[in-house]
C-alpha cells in the first residue's frame, strides 16, 4: 500500500509539472516573473465631438462605416469606399458605367431622413457598422434623433455639417473620424480651391436671370434661399422668389402663369423634366429663354450634377454651370475638370465619349 501511494504521488507530481509547461515545452513563467506589457486592443475607444456638439465614444480604429442618407453616401464614397458596409439609397442606373461592381452592389441600409424608405436597423446591426455618419444640413431635431438611435442600437451616430462653402472643413473632420487624414486633405483642398475659383468668377460677372425647373410637368422651381439653391444663387440671379422656400429636392410648385411672369433669360431643367418637349410646346415657346434657345438640361451621371441630393457632386455642377453661363470668364477646360472630379470622387477614369454624352444637352448643345 505504501509503495502504491508513493507511485501515485510521483505520478501526480509529474502530471502537475507537465500541466504548468508553456506551449512548445518551455516552462511557464514563475510567480516572480514581471507582468506582460499592456497593449492597445481593438476594444480601445476615443471621444469624437461632432458638428452639433455631441461627444460620441468611438472605436479607436474605424474600419466599418454606415451612412445615414445619400448625401453622406456620396461624400464618404469619395473618401473611404472600402470602409462602407452599405448604401443609403440605390445608385442611379447610370452608376454602373462608372463604379466598380463591388461598390455598386453594396447592401441597402435605407436612410434616416427623407426618401421612400426608413433606416433599416436590422440590416444596419447585421452589417457590423462601427459608426453611422450623417452629413449635410442639420435638422432641428438632429441631436435628439441621433441620441435616440444610438441608445436604441448601441451603435455610435455622428453628424458632420457641410455646405457648398464648408465642404473642405467637413472632409477634414471626416478624415479625423475615420483615420484617413491625408486622403481627406486631398479632397478638402480640391473643394476649397474649386469653390474659391468659382466664387471669384461669380464676383466679376453680370449674373444672368435664371430659373432652375424640376418635375415631370416642369412646374416646380428651386427657390432662392433654399439649401438646394446654394450654387444657383451663387452663379445667377435666381428669379424664383417664394414665401416659403422648400427644403425638398423637388422644390416649390408653381403654375405656368408664374413662370411666364418671371420670364428668365436662361432656364436649366433638371433631369427627367420637360427639357425634350418645351421646344415644340406653344405655351413654353412664349418664354424668352425658349425663344432664344438658352435652355439646357443638367447632366446626369451617376447623380444629378446640380444636387438632389445636394451633396459634394455640386462642385461638379458649379464648374459646369459656370462654364455654361460665363464661358469667357471660366477659362478652364471643362472636360479636364470633370475627369479630375470623377477620378477623385468616383474613383473612375472618365473617357472622352462618356464626357460628351454627359454634356450633350448643355455644353454639347452650345458646340453644335
Amino acid at each position: 500500500m505504501k509503495k502504491l501511494l508513493s507511485l501515485l504521488l510521483a505520478l501526480s507530481l509529474s502530471l502537475g509539472l507537465a500541466a504548468c509547461a508553456a506551449p512548445g515545452g518551455d516552462p511557464a513563467p514563475s510567480q516572480s516573473s514581471p507582468p506582460p506589457v499592456e497593449t492597445e486592443t481593438a476594444s480601445a475607444t476615443r471621444t469624437f465631438t461632432d458638428s452639433v456638439g455631441r461627444e460620441v465614444e468611438l472605436p479607436a480604429e474605424i474600419t466599418k462605416v454606415a451612412v445615414s442618407g445619400p448625401m453622406a453616401q456620396m461624400v464618404l464614397f469619395a473618401l473611404c469606399p472600402d470602409k462602407l458596409v452599405g448604401i443609403a439609397s440605390e445608385w442611379d442606373a447610370s452608376a454602373e458605367a462608372y463604379l466598380d461592381t463591388e461598390y455598386y452592389n453594396l447592401p441597402l441600409l435605407g436612410q434616416l431622413y427623407g426618401g421612400n424608405g426608413e433606416l433599416n436597423l436590422e440590416t444596419l446591426l447585421a452589417s457590423g457598422a462601427q459608426v453611422v455618419i450623417d452629413v449635410g444640413e442639420p435638422k432641428d431635431s438632429i441631436v435628439e434623433d441621433l441620441d435616440a438611435l444610438q441608445e436604441q442600437t448601441g451603435v455610435p451616430f455622428v453628424h458632420v455639417s457641410a455646405t457648398i462653402e464648408t465642404m473642405g472643413d467637413a472632409y477634414r473632420l471626416l478624415g479625423e473620424l475615420v483615420g484617413m487624414e491625408s486622403e481627406a486633405e486631398t479632397l478638402a483642398a480640391y473643394c476649397d480651391e474649386t469653390y474659391a475659383m468659382v466664387r471669384d468668377i461669380a464676383d466679376q460677372v453680370e449674373k444672368v436671370n435664371l430659373l432652375y425647373i424640376t418635375g415631370e410637368a416642369g412646374l416646380n422651381v428651386i427657390a432662392q434661399g433654399s439649401y438646394h439653391a446654394e450654387i444657383i444663387d451663387l452663379l445667377s440671379n435666381n428669379l424664383a422668389v417664394v414665401d416659403s422656400p422648400s427644403s425638398k429636392g423637388t422644390g416649390n410648385e408653381v403654375d405656368m402663369e408664374q413662370l411666364m411672369l418671371w420670364d428668365p433669360d436662361v432656364i436649366i431643367f433638371a433631369p427627367q423634366s420637360v427639357y425634350a418637349s418645351v421646344g415644340d410646346d406653344p405655351m413654353w415657346q412664349s418664354m424668352s429663354a425658349i425663344q432664344s434657345g438658352r435652355y439646357y438640361e443638367t447632366p446626369m451621371g451617376p447623380y444629378n450634377w446640380m444636387g438632389f441630393p445636394p451633396s459634394v457632386q455640386r462642385y461638379l455642377g458649379m464648374l459646369w454651370m459656370c462654364k455654361l453661363l460665363y464661358p469667357d470668364a471660366a477659362s478652364y477646360d471643362l472636360e479636364e475638370e470633370v475627369q479630375e472630379y470623377f477620378s477623385l470622387f468616383y474613383h473612375c477614369e472618365l473617357t472622352h465619349e462618356q464626357y460628351e454624352a454627359l454634356v450633350a444637352n448643355s455644353i454639347g448643345k452650345l458646340a453644335a
